[in-house]
């Protein structure tokens, strides 16, 4: 077929049914590490991370999904300094979006196509203020939830205005789910990737021989976004699409954003520990990042 030839030529490749693993790595030769998302505030990362050396287990990165605007300077500091001396990623998610705009669009049945992204050239730069005052308070990770704000992002990345060691993650709210997508994505700046959450392995696969940043799988979810539980999945989704984020925990939360208590983040630290049981069962072998490696976007 020349619309598959034409495809294969550029990079996008159908995998077949023999799906092969992945022969790609994180810098430290690791195939997974785990993340868990939802800390809102650092009273619940404090309830994470008492919960991880309670369950011993690890946790390479936290994410806040709320917006680094609904935080004062003081909060972000609080979970810099958790997260630097946990020596985990912390990404903090940016602010301005349409559901928090004047959009009445964004909250109609089809408005809602916009997603989280930006509507007009003062919310751009707004969003764009938001990422630098995160940067400057020593925040070195970026939840990204729009295309062309990403490509600023890198833009100034590679022109100075932004630390070159700060990472940008594409957030599963964009919406995107297919090799030329993610290749698309990875050409514009982002450091991982975060398709959408109900992705066959095969689907998975294909992205992953596209490209080679790192992806960041839900291995189970909120009720909002389908409540469906993958831990059974895990290890076929390590030896298929490594290196991966598995982003676990989700099933605590009712919704995208929702506020984390102290008590429900140690729950989110419990899942960690069943999916890292599953792991150790099925595929023992698999290996996974230590604490602190030097490729991580960890406060400075």
């Amino acid at each position: 077929m020349d619309t598959r030839n034409f495809l294969n030529k550029i990079g996008i490749n159908k995998v077949d049914d023999n799906l092969p693993d992945s022969g790609k790595r994180f810098p430290d030769g690791a195939q997974y590490r785990f993340e868990v998302p939802g800390i809102q505030k650092p009273g619940a990362l404090e309830g994470l991370l008492d919960a991880l050396d309670k369950y011993e287990v690890m946790v390479h990165r936290v994410t806040q999904t709320k917006g680094i605007m609904l935080l004062t300077d003081r909060e972000i500091l609080e979970m810099v300094d958790l997260a630097r001396d946990a020596r985990m990623e912390l990404f903090l998610s940016v602010g301005p979006r349409a559901p928090y705009d004047t959009s009445a669009s964004a909250k109609t049945k089809e408005g809602a196509r916009i997603g989280y992204r930006l509507r007009g050239y003062d919310n751009l730069t707004y969003a764009i203020e938001d990422v630098k005052r995160a940067v400057d308070l020593g925040v070195r990770g970026i939840v990204v939830y729009d295309e062309g704000l990403l490509w600023v992002l890198g833009k100034m990345r590679e022109e100075g205005e932004l630390p070159a060691d700060v990472h940008f993650k594409v957030s599963a709210h964009c919406g995107h789910g297919n090799p030329a997508s993610a290749h698309l994505l990875e050409m514009i700046g982002a450091d991982s990737f975060n398709p959408v959450r109900d992705l066959q392995i095969a689907m998975l696969a294909a992205i992953r021989q596209a490209i080679d940043i790192s992806l960041d799988i839900h291995t189970e979810n909120p009720q909002s976004s389908g409540g469906f539980i993958r831990h059974y999945e895990a290890p076929e989704i390590i030896k298929k699409a490594c290196p991966v984020y598995l982003k676990t925990g989700g099933a605590v939360a009712a919704h995208h954003g929702y506020d984390t208590t102290r008590k429900e983040a140690g729950e989110r630290a419990r899942q960690v520990l069943l999916v890292q049981s599953m792991i150790n069962r099925f595929y023992p072998e698999a290996v996974i990042s230590k604490k602190g490696v030097g490729d991580l976007a960890r406060p400075k």
